[in-house]
């Protein structure tokens, strides 16, 4: 799709760059394919705030994505390509020979009236789903199952996508963008390619109006508080904080391992890489 850029008018739009979506669908989201969806504001059911920094931002409706690509052996046609403000890939809605419409996520490189199928032994083609064991080894696949029959988990926003490095009896080898190296069960379904809209990471929002659409709330520094309301609040003039960065509730920031074992640390061969890894 490309970027693009505006005239400085402004201070925002000398410095905006977003994703030129021309060829994108204008119109409304199929309706039988849409659901309501209530902005919780970052607050629990009882009213209290868990997940700070959201509120407001536009209203949206959902759109019931098909991460399960059930329709086994229907030829789907591409109908249209659209925007969904729910996540950061293109979706694209499909209509299949028995009429029924499906959203699913939209590969790179597809476009309308491109075919797609869903089952086994299918053609090695971009928007085609298949179980990991149809596909050859050193083939791009997104939309992965990490248990047969629960839909697609991994590589599902812009631009990701995992690479299937080979198998091991009854596993898979999947190489994830992370660096992260996993086994998944090889009758777990895959989409052929890479996720559409590879140029979200070059976005530019200019302004902080345009997170505020977004439903982002301003963020207020630790150093800047009180200490009544951080731990890194207080001190005479401009302060470092006078500890290692933590959290408001005193969580180590930087270097302490958080993660619980899973039950599916087993799967794992390598893990990913570290930030100042190259």
């Amino acid at each position: 799709m490309g970027l693009k850029s505006y005239k400085p008018y402004t201070k925002s739009t000398r410095t905006t760059v977003l994703v030129d979506r021309k060829n994108i669908w204008k119109g409304s989201p199929f309706k039988s394919l849409t659901k309501g969806k209530t902005s919780t504001g970052g607050r629990n059911n009882v009213g209290r705030i868990t997940s700070r920094h959201k509120g407001a931002g536009h209203k949206k409706r959902y759109r019931v994505v098909d991460f399960h690509r059930n329709k086994i052996d229907t030829t789907g046609k591409v109908e249209r390509i659209e925007y969904d403000p729910n996540r950061s890939s293109y979706i694209a809605l499909i209509k299949y020979e028995d009429n029924i419409r499906n959203y699913i996520i939209c590969p790179q490189n597809i476009k309308i009236g491109d075919s797609v199928v869903s089952g086994l032994n299918k053609e090695i083609k971009v928007g085609n789903c298949m179980p990991l064991q149809d596909i050859p080894p050193g083939t791009q696949v997104h939309n992965v199952e990490l248990v047969l029959g629960g839909g697609g988990k991994l590589a599902r926003s812009a631009g990701a996508s995992v690479t299937l490095s080979g198998f091991d009896e009854e596993y898979a080898i999947i190489k994830l963008s992370s660096g992260e190296t996993r086994k998944v069960a090889k009758n777990c379904k895959a989409t052929i390619g890479s996720v559409s809209n590879p140029d979200q990471k070059n976005i530019k929002i200019g302004k902080a109006g345009r997170n505020r659409w977004k439903g982002k709330r301003p963020q207020t520094r630790g150093v800047a508080m009180n200490p009544v309301d951080h731990p890194h609040g207080g001190g005479e003039g401009k302060t470092a904080g006078g500890r290692n960065p933590v959290s408001p509730w005193g969580q180590s920031a930087k270097g302490l391992k958080t993660r619980k074992p899973q039950r599916s640390d087993k799967f794992i061969i390598s893990r990913r890489k570290k930030r100042n890894e190259k």
